[in-house]
């Protein structure tokens, strides 16, 4: 691989007699690895076999991330569209590792697209507090959407804002927020050749302000004794020691926590950058040819203070109120015939003809760009409800008054993927279809077959 002569001299000096050991990493070739999903639930499959010939080796740095061969194809697997795991960069994994998720906790993934480390969040939250993802960009806000839905993770808002629109509207509300900021890429460089293209100097220039922009947004909607991750996946330290650095000097409330750090991890150094901040041996970096992954860097800055986890903290947009009692009363009729649980009415909330079980406090979606609210139950039609593909994916087997299960290497489970009709006699109503225990999607039985009702977009 040809790299650019500047970064190549920059890096000399960064790493001295590592740099040999530096390039001779791209020779290697990148890493592969997939993050198991805690959400999904299948107890019968603790030890799958066919989740066990992709999981090759343990990720060090997270207990649900596993490499795989670069031959295997996990992303192909009937699990990869039940949301089982999630295919991710295993130097990824060790960024939300920093958030020390608790139960309850209001968090906010601000540059959240594709959805990786969203999805990483939602799995160690468990079902409990408020996640909002966020994503500037619409079409990868949309993927970050659609990824969120596969996972099956119910309490998360999905939105499409500026870092400084959220701030107007989330001031001093979050316990936690993570900065995955959008960089020069040079820690890519291995995996994605195009990153090598994009790059130049006034690139990372234009990063690190952009970098200052937003976590000073985030910084203004971090409750006193809240937390924030940052990260990037680049080597410039104008991005990382640097924008550490400039942002201690802006927040005089914040200091610098000790990141995690992994045996084969390094720390920021104070003479990459020059007038570092005192303590920014405590970040960390992530070299290509210390570890198996690809280049990243992480800091964790807190605020001064202490998190009131029962004081009430209210955006400036209000609470979102429940939906009205007859459109609910349609959602509960389909509950009572398909269903072994109620959700509680207060929880339900229409979004224009859809309806979704949304977070316990959430906020009002007044005045934000919204994809997605909590958990899509389905579509209010005439007279009648139809449960969504988000749903499905959301619940076990055994919430299902009706369900049929497909072995994952069985022509029947390929067969529903591609979105055929199932002749299989089963008693009348929708009905879960699963593959190995895992939910997947829905079918409605008229006794004699099972007509499917996998969305035609995702269909293979």
């Amino acid at each position: 691989m040809e790299l650019p002569v500047n970064f190549e001299n920059r890096m000399k000096i960064m790493l001295g007699d590592e740099f040999d050991d530096f390039i001779r990493a791209y020779e290697n070739g990148n890493h592969h690895a997939l993050r198991m999903n805690r959400l999904k639930k299948n107890k019968s499959a603790e030890n799958d076999e066919n989740i066990g010939k992709f999981k090759v080796k343990r990720v060090e740095w997270c207990s649900d991330g596993y490499y795989y061969d670069n031959e295997r194809a996990p992303g192909k697997h009937p699990y990869h569209e039940a949301g089982v795991y999630y295919i991710q960069e295993p130097s990824a994994m060790a960024v939300v590792e920093n958030l020390s998720i608790g139960r309850d906790e209001r968090i906010l993934d601000l540059c959240a697209a594709p959805g990786g480390k969203t999805s990483q969040i939602a799995s160690a939250m468990q079902g409990s507090g408020f996640l909002v993802a966020n994503e500037i960009i619409p079409s990868r806000a949309k993927i970050l959407s659609e990824n969120i839905e596969r996972m099956g993770v119910r309490n998360c808002l999905v939105t499409n804002e500026t870092p400084d629109r959220l701030a107007e509207i989330f001031g001093g509300y979050f316990d936690r927020i993570l900065v995955d900021a959008p960089c020069s890429g040079e820690g890519m460089f291995r995996k994605n050749p195009a990153a090598v293209e994009e790059w130049s100097e006034e690139n990372v220039r234009m990063c690190a302000d952009r970098q200052d922009e937003v976590i000073d947004a985030a910084a203004r909607m971090l409750a006193p004794g809240g937390r924030i991750v940052y990260s990037t996946c680049t080597f410039a330290p104008e991005e990382d020691e640097g924008t550490i650095t400039r942002f201690l000097e802006r927040q005089s409330d914040f200091h610098i926590c000790p990141a995690k750090k992994s045996e084969s991890f390094d720390c920021g150094k104070k003479a990459f950058y020059e007038g570092a901040a005192e303590e920014i041996e405590k970040t960390v970096r992530i070299w290509p040819h210390h570890a198996d992954g690809e280049g990243h860097y992480i800091a964790v800055v807190e605020r001064e203070g202490s998190l009131e986890k029962n004081t009430i903290r209210v955006s400036s947009n209000g609470m979102a109120a429940a939906a009205k009692k007859g459109d609910i009363s349609l959602y509960r009729e389909f509950e009572e015939e398909n269903l072994k649980f109620s959700l509680p009415d207060k929880r339900i909330f229409k979004f224009g003809e859809q309806l979704c079980f949304i977070p316990e406090d959430m906020c009002s979606i007044d005045k934000l760009k919204v994809l997605r609210v909590g958990l899509h139950l389905g579509t209010l039609k005439k007279k009648r409800f139809e449960p969504s593909h988000a749903l499905a994916l959301a619940i076990a087997t055994e919430e299902s008054l009706r369900y049929i299960d497909l072995k994952s290497d069985s022509d029947e489970v390929r067969a529903y993927l591609n979105g055929q009709t199932l002749n299989i006699a089963s008693p009348k109503g929708w009905t879960l279809i699963s593959t190995d225990g895992y939910s997947i999607g829905w079918a409605k039985s008229d006794g004699r077959i099972l007509k499917n009702h996998y969305p035609k977009g995702l269909r293979k």
